[in-house]
């Protein structure tokens, strides 16, 4: 048995405990722990770490989770998916299709522009036990249209967006800006680009930015309006515009990384190419965060799609588990500004874990293009938030 759950009543060393888990192995990328430990949690938080072998029998503990084949570590953190109760048609339940599958924080990439953020706040992040941030559309409406984005440059105004980051205080990232899929007629997709970072600057806010899906815009010019801290999401995308050319990771792109623009993965439904993915890691180009975009198309189709799962595509690439480990739970809380209280184990952190398991089958995953590769899959066997168990 991989994963079991008791009852432990014992004399006890810590009192009071509300959960003890014993894993096998435990990995911690922001501290470097790696081996057999004990995890002590009480009142939502972390209260020991305790590495080696030596079990939970002198424990004394509300409930108790022994794990015997998989991998302890920090709750996964999903630096792009769209949690949204109402108001966005990429909209899902973050309780429901996140929260279960290792992901106890999560950033949602534009699902509320100004015009309802305060909507938003109050429905999805004060309403759910996931914890979630926001990255303010920079267009108005959000995603709230199914017509699309940027209907016209209305939608694109700097002092509402600013004001709307002010009002959102804690709860809000930074921007989503994403220039793909513009509907309205001659607006300018540079343009957008300058407002929206003008916005930022002006809040003091990163960026997530969506590139065009088009050459007509060299990627080499959007890149170069992006600055340090600012990430770029999709950087696997395969299509024109794809950050590989001619057979190599363009130029531009390294020279990008080397100013501090960061590069998020946001597989999505049509943004992840394996062909994309296996050159630029055999080169050394790592995403920096790897992440789901997660929206109502997987729920809707019944779609395999969480951050273990695209952990194992990125393995299937040539990435190690050990090199993915850090980018769903360490680096992603360090974008967020929360490296001090999530995405690590160590005590007074918050008590959000992910047990995750290595499936013994071989079955197929596929890209955005329809190509597949054959491997095994990570899955999500147990999750604790705040120290309440939610999937055993």
């Amino acid at each position: 048995m991989g994963v079991g759950w008791t009852e432990v009543i014992v004399d006890l060393s810590f009192e009071h405990l509300d959960l003890v888990v014993s894993a096998s192995r435990l990995v911690c990328p922001a501290t470097g722990l790696d081996g057999p430990g004990v995890v002590g949690v009480r009142d939502g938080l972390i209260e020991f770490i305790e590495m080696g072998a030596g079990g939970i029998e002198h424990l004394t503990a509300h409930e108790s989770l022994v794990v015997e084949d998989g991998i302890l570590l920090p709750g996964l953190i999903d630096l792009h998916a769209h949690p949204a109760v109402s108001g966005s048609k990429f909209g899902i339940d973050a309780d429901r299709d996140l929260l279960p599958k290792g992901s106890t924080t999560v950033l949602s990439q534009g699902d509320a522009g100004s015009r309802n953020l305060d909507r938003y706040i109050e429905e999805t992040i004060r309403g759910s036990r996931t914890r979630v941030k926001l990255a303010v559309n920079f267009c108005a409406e959000g995603d709230s249209n199914p017509e699309g984005r940027f209907l016209s440059l209305d939608e694109a105004n700097i002092d509402e967006c600013v004001a709307a980051v002010d009002r959102g205080g804690d709860d809000v990232w930074g921007i989503s800006l994403n220039i793909a899929l513009i509907r309205g007629a001659d607006i300018d997709p540079l343009e957008l680009m300058r407002r929206g970072i003008e916005a930022a600057e002006r809040s003091g806010k990163p960026v997530m930015f969506g590139a065009t899906k088009t050459a007509d815009i060299p990627l080499c010019e959007q890149l170069a309006l992006l600055r340090s801290g600012d990430v770029m999401t999709y950087c696997f995308y395969s299509g024109d515009g794809s950050i590989v050319q001619d057979g190599r990771v363009l130029d531009c792109v390294w020279e990008a990384r080397e100013r501090g623009v960061l590069f998020d993965v946001g597989d999505g439904a049509a943004a992840f190419g394996f062909n994309i993915a296996e050159i630029a890691v055999a080169e050394g180009f790592f995403p920096d965060t790897i992440s789901t975009d997660y929206y109502l198309h997987h729920y809707s189709n019944k779609l395999s799609h969480d951050v273990p799962h695209i952990v194992s595509k990125l393995i299937e690439v040539g990435m190690t588990a050990e090199q993915c480990w850090p980018r769903v739970t360490f680096l992603p809380a360090q974008v967020l500004g929360l490296s001090d209280t999530i995405g690590r184990l160590e005590a007074g952190a918050v008590a959000d874990l992910c047990v995750v398991k290595l499936r013994d089958e071989v079955e197929p995953m596929v890209d955005s293009r329809g190509e597949f590769r054959m491997g095994r899959r990570w899955r999500p066997v147990a999750v604790v938030k705040g120290g309440v168990c939610v999937l055993r």
